[in-house]
C-alpha cells in the first residue's frame, strides 16, 4: 500500500507475544494495546497525529484477518463513529480514530446518539489533539464533547506501559459503565517513543470468525423519545457514579508524592512530562521524575472523582491546576468540588498561566516559577527559584529579537506538487478577469493561502468550500471561486457542496484537485484512486459521479497545462450560462509518483535498461533577473543565485538539485509570456548507441552556434556500463 512510510516493521510488532519487549512510538503502543483487548472492529478517518494507527491496521489487514479483527478505512469521521453503533446491542469491542477536533466536529452527531443508550461492548474513540504551535488545525479541545455528551475522557501520562494500561482499562471502564470513552493523544503522546512489556493478543469472541445471532429489537437501546429521558437519568444517577468507583478502585489516575507537603500540582497526563521537566529545570525534581512538589497526574480527565480531589487538597494550603487551553473545564470542577466539601485550599490556574495557547517549556516554567513565589511553601527559598528561572530564560528575549530579524519562510507545496500550476493559472486569469472570491478548503492546497499566491477567503471545514461560498454568489457581482481536493470530495463536498448547489440551483466555479490520494494525512488510498487499498481497481470516479449528480458543464485539465488550465478558468467564469462549472485538474501527487517511479527506476537499472530523467534549469546569459517565474510559482527548486555577469547586479533565476522535472517553470513562462531563459534536460542513464550519437551531434551544432571550438565527442565505449548518465537533450522551454 502506498502510505507516507513503510510499516513492515511495525506490522511484525503486533505479533509480540506474553512477555516479550515492545519498542516504538506511542500511537503504535496504542495500536498493540488494541489487540491485546481484544477488539473486533477499528475504524478511522486519518489524520496526523494518530494516522499511524490506521495506516498500521491497514498494513496488518491479513494479520487481523488471523485474529478476526475487522478494520475500515472510513470515508469521513461521522461514518466512523457510527460504527460504534455495534456495541450498542453487541458486548463486542471496538475503537476509532480520527484527528483533533475538527474530527470530533463531524462525529458529534453519532457520539450523542451513541452515548444517549450507551454500550454493552468497550467502544473507545481515539482523538488525536492537535493542540499548539505544532498544530494544523484550529485551536480547540475534544474536552466539551465529552463534558456535553456524558463520554469519559482519557488523558494518558506520555509513558508507553501507561498509555498501554489506560487503554485496556479503559475498555473495562467503557463496559463496567456503558458509555463510550475518548481516549485523548497530543502530539507529544503520538511520537514520545519507549519500551513496554507486550502480552498476548486476545482474539474477540464475537468477530468475522465467531459472528453472533442479530439482536432482538429494543427500544430501550434507542436514541429516540421518550427513552433519551431515561437516558439522560442513568447518565447522571449509575454512569457517573460507577465510572468514578471504577477509576478510584482501578487508580487510574496516579498520585506522586513530594517532601512539599503543603503545596501541590494537579496536572492533565498529558501534561505530566512536560510539567516534571520544567520543575526539574527549576530544580524543584530530578531526572528520573521525582519531584518535591506532590503531584495527582489525571490520566481520567472526566469524570472527576470528589474524593481524590479532597483528598489531595486537603492538607495544602496552595494547589495549582495544569490545565492547557481555554475554557479551563477542570480548574472549574475542582473548584466546584473543594467548595462542596468545604475545603479552603487556595486555587491557581489561569492567573499563573496563560489562559489560551501551548504550554511549551518557557510558559510552564514561568508559571510554576510564580505560583511557588506566591504559595511560599514551607522550606523552600523562593528567592533562589526566581534566580534560578531569570538564569533559564536570560537568553530568550535575546533570541526572539534575533527571529524577527529573519525573513518569513512561508510553508508551501512539494516540489512538483500538481496544485500548484492550478494556482499559478489562477493567479494570472485574476490578473485578467480581476480579483475574485476564493472559497479555500482543507488539505494540500491550503497551501494556496500563503505567498506568492495568497488566495482565499474562508476555510470553513473539510469539503466546504463550495457550499462556504452558497450566499457570496448571489451577493457579490463576479462569479466565486472554490477550491477542493478529492480527499474532501468524498469526505464531505460531494453532499454538503455539490448536492446542494444543484438543488439550489446555484453558480460558480468548483476545481476539484484529482491527484489520486488523500495526501495531506500520509497518501492513503479513497474511492477515486487508481487502486484500492486491497490493491484492486479504483471503485469510483469523480467525473462520472459528477455526471450523475447532473452538473452540465465540466472540463478536466492536466494541472501542469497552465496555459489549457488559464483558458477553461476564463472560459468558466465569462460564460453566460447560469450554474455550476466544475474543472477537474487532474494531476498524481509528486511525493506518490516520485517513490512509484523511483522504484521502477531502480528495477529497469538493475536491469541494464535505459532510464530518462527530466530537469529543468535557467540560462544565466538570457535570465534578465526579473524574477517573475519565482512571483508566479514559489517552486522550492527555483531560487535565485548572483549574476555571472559583473554589468549586471541583480541576482538570476536557478534550478536547483531537487527540481523533479514537472515542467511548471517552462509552463509559467510560456502562459505568462515571460523570457524565455528556462531550458529542459533530459539525464540518460543506460543510453543507448542512438543516444549518445545523438548527443555527439547536438553539442557539435551547439558549438557552432556558440562560436566555440568543438570538443572532443564522446566515443561510444568510453563511458562505463555502470554510469551511462548524460544529457542528450537542452531545449528551450
Amino acid at each position: 500500500m502506498t502510505m507516507e512510510r513503510s510499516f513492515k516493521k511495525e506490522v511484525q510488532s503486533l505479533r509480540l507475544g506474553d512477555g516479550e519487549t515492545f519498542h516504538g512510538e506511542g500511537i503504535l503502543a496504542v495500536t498493540k494495546a488494541l489487540l491485546q483487548s481484544g477488539v473486533s472492529y477499528v475504524g478511522g478517518y486519518q489524520g496526523a497525529p494518530v494516522s499511524h494507527l490506521l495506516d498500521v491496521m491497514v498494513d496488518a489487514e491479513d494479520y487481523l484477518k488471523e485474529l478476526g479483527v475487522h478494520v475500515e478505512t472510513c470515508t469521513n469521521e461521522a461514518s466512523a463513529a457510527a460504527m460504534l453503533g455495534a456495541s450498542i446491542n453487541y458486548p463486542i469491542r471496538g475503537a476509532v480514530t480520527w484527528k483533533a477536533i475538527v474530527g470530533t466536529n463531524v462525529a458529534s452527531d453519532a457520539l450523542s446518539n451513541l452515548a444517549s443508550p450507551g454500550v454493552m461492548g468497550g467502544a473507545m474513540i481515539i482523538v488525536g489533539e492537535d493542540y499548539g504551535e505544532g498544530g494544523a488545525v484550529i485551536q480547540e479541545r475534544s474536552h466539551a464533547y465529552a463534558l456535553k455528551s456524558s463520554i469519559w475522557l482519557l488523558d494518558p501520562r506520555p509513558d508507553l506501559t501507561s498509555i498501554v494500561r489506560i487503554v485496556e482499562k479503559g475498555f473495562e471502564l467503557s463496559e463496567a459503565t456503558h458509555a463510550p470513552v475518548m481516549l485523548e493523544l497530543r502530539i507529544r503522546a503520538c511520537h514520545v517513543t519507549g519500551s513496554f512489556e507486550a502480552k498476548d493478543n486476545i482474539k474477540p469472541n464475537v468477530s468475522e470468525i465467531h459472528p453472533t445471532s442479530p439482536a432482538p429489537h429494543n427500544f430501550a437501546r434507542l436514541s429516540h423519545p421518550p427513552v433519551t429521558f431515561a437516558h439522560e437519568k442513568l447518565k447522571v444517577e449509575e454512569r457517573v457514579p460507577a465510572a468514578r468507583d471504577f477509576i478510584q478502585r482501578e487508580r487510574l489516575n496516579e498520585l506522586f508524592p513530594g517532601d512539599l507537603k503543603d503545596i501541590g500540582i494537579i496536572v492533565q497526563g498529558g501534561l505530566y512530562n512536560g510539567t516534571l521537566r520544567a520543575l526539574e529545570r527549576l530544580g524543584m525534581a530530578d531526572l528520573f521524575g521525582e519531584s518535591r512538589v506532590p503531584v495527582l497526574c489525571l490520566n481520567v480527565t472526566y469524570p472527576l472523582v470528589p474524593q481524590e480531589i479532597r483528598s489531595f487538597c486537603a492538607d495544602k494550603k496552595a494547589v495549582l491546576i495544569v490545565e492547557e487551553g481555554f475554557p479551563e473545564y477542570i480548574e472549574h470542577m475542582v473548584s466546584t468540588e473543594l467548595r462542596r466539601g468545604d475545603v479552603q485550599t487556595r486555587l491557581y490556574g489561569k492567573d499563573v498561566l496563560p489562559p489560551a495557547g501551548e504550554y511549551t517549556q518557557e510558559v510552564l516554567m514561568r508559571g510554576l516559577a510564580q505560583f511557588l513565589i506566591e504559595a511560599k511553601p514551607a522550606r523552600l527559598d523562593t528567592a533562589a527559584v526566581g534566580d534560578r528561572l531569570n538564569k533559564m530564560t536570560a537568553h530568550l528575549p535575546a533570541a526572539q529579537h534575533s527571529l524577527r530579524d529573519l525573513p518569513p519562510r512561508p510553508p508551501t507545496f512539494c516540489t512538483g506538487c500538481p496544485e500548484r500550476p492550478v494556482f499559478s493559472a489562477l493567479k494570472l486569469t485574476q490578473a485578467e478577469t480581476g480579483n475574485r472570491h476564493i472559497s479555500a478548503d482543507i488539505g494540500c492546497h491550503c497551501f494556496g493561502l500563503f505567498a506568492p499566491f495568497s488566495m482565499g477567503n474562508s476555510v470553513l471545514g473539510y469539503g466546504m468550500s463550495l457550499a462556504s461560498a452558497a450566499a457570496v454568489g448571489p451577493n457579490v457581482n463576479k462569479r466565486p471561486i472554490a477550491v477542493m481536493g478529492d480527499g474532501g470530495f468524498w469526505h464531505n463536498g460531494l453532499i454538503t457542496g455539490v448536492t446542494s448547489n444543484l438543488f439550489n440551483k446555484g453558480d460558480g466555479l468548483l476545481i476539484v484537485f484529482q491527484n489520486g490520494y488523500t495526501s495531506a494525512t500520509g497518501l492513503q488510498y479513497m474511492p477515486s484512486s487508481k487502486a484500492s487499498r486491497a490493491g484492486e481497481g479504483q471503485t469510483a470516479d469523480i467525473e462520472q459521479t459528477l455526471k450523475t449528480m447532473g452538473v452540465k458543464w465540466m472540463r478536466k485539465v492536466r494541472t501542469y497545462s497552465v496555459g489549457k488550465m488559464m483558458a477553461t478558468m476564463k472560459e468558466a467564469l465569462a460564460s453566460t450560462e447560469h450554474g455550476l462549472k466544475v474543472i477537474i485538474a487532474d494531476g498524481e501527487c509528486q511525493l506518490a509518483r516520485q517513490r512509484r517511479v523511483r522504484a521502477e527506476d531502480a528495477g529497469k537499472l538493475t536491469r541494464g535498461e535505459r532510464v530518462v530523467r527530466t530537469k529543468f534549469g535557467v540560462d544565466d546569459e538570457i535570465c534578465t533577473g526579473d524574477h517573475s517565474c519565482i512571483r508566479l510559482s514559489g517552486c522550492p527548486s527555483l531560487t535565485v543565485k548572483p549574476s555571472p555577469d559583473p554589468l549586471r547586479t541583480d541576482p538570476v533565476a536557478s534550478v536547483i538539485e531537487s527540481c523533479v522535472g514537472c515542467g511548471l517553470c517552462g509552463e509559467v513562462a510560456h502562459a505568462a509570456v515571460l523570457c524565455p531563459s528556462f531550458y529542459r534536460a533530459e539525464l540518460v542513464r543506460n543510453a543507448t548507441w542512438w543516444d549518445r550519437t545523438l548527443f555527439n551531434i547536438r553539442r557539435t551544432v551547439i558549438s557552432w552556434f556558440a562560436g566555440r571550438p568543438q570538443q572532443a565527442a564522446m566515443p561510444q565505449g568510453a563511458m562505463p556500463a555502470a554510469a551511462r548518465e548524460q544529457v542528450t537533450a537542452k531545449v528551450s522551454a
